[in-house]
């Protein structure tokens, strides 16, 4: 049920004795004398005017006014943002609107908050019109920017806070700004500011005076405004400057963010200055003198010198030998011996060690160091230690697919090869047959320190059984052999010397459509050598023990008569010029001529070796 409002044309009449009219007319002079007075006392009173009252009081209920009137006025709180509500007190004058002279309770009724946007806004309008700032103070964040009270609450979008992306507008809330009026829409009370174009303006009447101003060489204070990975941006003010990387220290840093902060007021060097492009070089480690031409004087390459780890990458250490002079160890010089894949493992920033200076270069701000310089290098007496053909026996430290790696002496490894594993055995891979610690004897085939290499053999501990192959088994000689491995072209024997010959499927008898038809894995028969090469390492097999003599003799007439029909064609035609080798005839000849020639080589090196053994024996 609402709640019904009792006006005062409703209020009971009173009865009063009828004063005579004669006696209340008053002549034309007590009237302009009694409306002068009137208007003195009451004529500025009206709804929606502008006066200026007195604080009677503040308490929760707000703020109580005097106005000279018959009552006073009571504005609420809520009227009046926190930080002036802090400042009124009792006594102070404040300018008020009238919004009814008399409310149901008889008192007036008046607003602070509309009497100031009533001022503010003939303020705003002068403003606008002329393109002026306004000053105001932030009161609170909204969506997308701020809202600022300026007289009336205006809004500052996000874009247009500062010259630069601004993230965090909490740090603008309480404070005051100056900005331009960009929007204006009276009729909906919204009012649109730009601190950006205030900022823009005075940016860039301060950049004139200082360009005027700013001379090579000069140092200057500056704000560091932007971080980048090739330097930094400093504010001079009101004109930006970079101080590059390289322009940051004489010692070494991976990023300018290790150096400085956004915000920081640092003192730089104006190193050079191009007025018509507006670009200004500055410098920082040139306030200080270089201490490579310092380190230049007490330094020499081949001195050791303690110095302080300061970074450590994949590719090496960085040592700080004095104070902006740093110099690097390349993870090829730590160690004469041990294969080292992490730093971090060994070494630790901050860590002290002891170096090897091998070169420095002052110009460039270079210096080379070793760590393994510092003692005797290993591979120097590695010949004086170990001869081509010596044995030698050691654990095998690595495998690869390409050979193992067997320790010949604390911290040296020499490799032999796959090839050099077995005579006889197809090696696939060396973890096939070996497997790391294993203690192995091998024979020295070559050292080459200046490389720190040294090759080893396995094989060669045993003599290689294909040297006397043709003469132990000649063609025609049956022999026993066990079948080591079955394919669909024949088959592989294994003998007790470990070399295996092959039975092709055509020598396993008439109609063999499969091999192990015929053989059996691990089965041992006897063969007959039908083709042996020491050369090739071939030894050809066949299951016909004892051939047919008339076959032999009928191949023999055939071959015979073959050859007599070909030579009279041949004698019939005429001599036709022979067809030009192929590049691939030609590769697979000079091929199978160089491997004739490295067998050579090695069977003579291997009777030489033991005549000297027998010599020497």
């Amino acid at each position: 049920m609402s709640k019904e409002v009792i006006k005062p044309a409703q209020f009971g009449k009173a009865n009063a004795k009828v004063i005579e009219e004669e006696a209340l007319q008053l002549n034309e002079e007590q009237l302009q004398e009694l409306n002068q007075l009137y208007e003195a006392i009451v004529g500025g009173y009206k709804q929606g005017n502008l006066v200026k009252g007195k604080i009677v009081r503040i308490d929760s209920e707000g703020v109580l006014i005097d106005i000279n009137y018959k009552s006073d006025g009571l504005i609420s709180s809520y009227e009046f943002a926190g930080r002036e509500l802090k400042k009124l007190k009792p006594g102070d004058e404040l300018e008020v609107l009238i919004e009814e002279l008399e409310s149901i309770d008889g008192t007036i009724v008046l607003s602070y908050e509309k009497a100031k946007a009533l001022k503010a806004w003939d303020s705003i309008m002068k403003l606008y019109e002329e393109d002026s700032p306004v000053e105001g103070t932030v009161t609170h964040k909204v969506k997308g920017g701020l809202s600022v009270d300026i007289g009336i609450p205006a809004f500052l979008p996000g874009s247009q806070i500062d010259l630069h992306k601004v993230l965090d507008f909490d740090q603008y809330i309480g404070k005051p700004i100056t900005a331009y009026i960009i929007k204006v829409n009276k009729k909906r009370g919204n009012v649109i500011i730009s601190c950006r174009k205030y900022l823009a303006e005075q940016r860039a009447e301060t950049r004139k005076k200082a360009l005027e101003t700013l001379v090579e060489g000069q140092v200057i204070q500056g704000i560091v405004k932007n971080i980048t990975n090739y330097g930094v941006f400093i504010d001079i003010g009101g004109v930006d400057g970079l101080l590059h990387i390289t322009d940051m220290t004489w010692g070494r840093i991976s990023h300018p963010g290790e150096m400085v902060r956004i915000g920081n007021t640092i003192a730089v060097k104006v190193l050079s200055f191009d007025k018509d492009n507006e670009k200004i070089s500055l410098g920082f480690k040139q306030l200080h003198d270089n201490p490579w031409e310092k380190i230049a004087e007490k330094l020499k390459p081949g001195e050791r010198v303690k110095g302080i780890i300061s970074s450590i990458t994949d590719y090496g250490l960085f040592v700080e030998i004095e104070k902006g002079v740093e110099g690097l160890v390349h993870i090829s010089e730590i160690s004469w011996i041990d294969r080292i894949n992490d730093l971090k493992s060994k070494f630790k920033p901050g860590q002290e060690v002891e170096v090897y200076v091998s070169s420095l270069d002052k110009e460039n701000r270079r210096m080379s160091l070793s760590i393994k310089q510092l003692e005797k290098n290993p591979w120097e007496s590695i010949s004086e230690k170990f001869s081509v053909g010596q044995r030698i026996k050691g654990p095998i430290t690595n495998i690869t697919d390409f050979g193992v790696f067997i320790e010949v002496d604390p911290g040296v490894d020499g490799l032999a090869h796959i090839s050099d594993l077995s005579w006889t055995e197809h090696i696939d891979h060396p973890s096939d047959i070996y497997k790391r610690g294993d203690e192995v004897e091998a024979v020295v085939l070559n050292i080459d320190p200046a490389n720190k290499k040294i090759s080893l053999g396995i094989k060669q501990i045993t003599p290689d059984p294909w040297e006397n192959i043709e003469q132990e088994c000649p063609v025609g000689k049956i022999v026993e052999g066990t079948v080591s491995k079955i394919t669909n072209f024949g088959g592989f024997v294994k003998f007790s010397s470990g070399i295996e010959g092959l039975v092709h499927i055509s020598e396993l008898g008439e109609n063999v459509d499969k091999v192990e038809d015929v053989l059996k894995l691990s089965e041992t028969k006897k063969f007959r050598v039908i083709n042996v090469s020491k050369d090739l390492r071939k030894l050809g097999l066949s299951l016909n023990l004892e051939p047919k003599k008339e076959q032999e003799k009928s191949n023999g007439q055939e071959i015979k008569t073959e050859k007599k029909v070909s030579k009279i064609r041949k004698e019939s035609k005429p001599t036709m010029p022979s067809k030009p080798k192929s590049i691939l005839q030609l590769a697979l000849e000079q091929h199978v001529a160089r491997q004739k020639e490295e067998v050579k080589k090695t069977q003579t090196k291997k009777s030489v070796e033991k005549k000297d053994e027998t010599s020497g024996q």
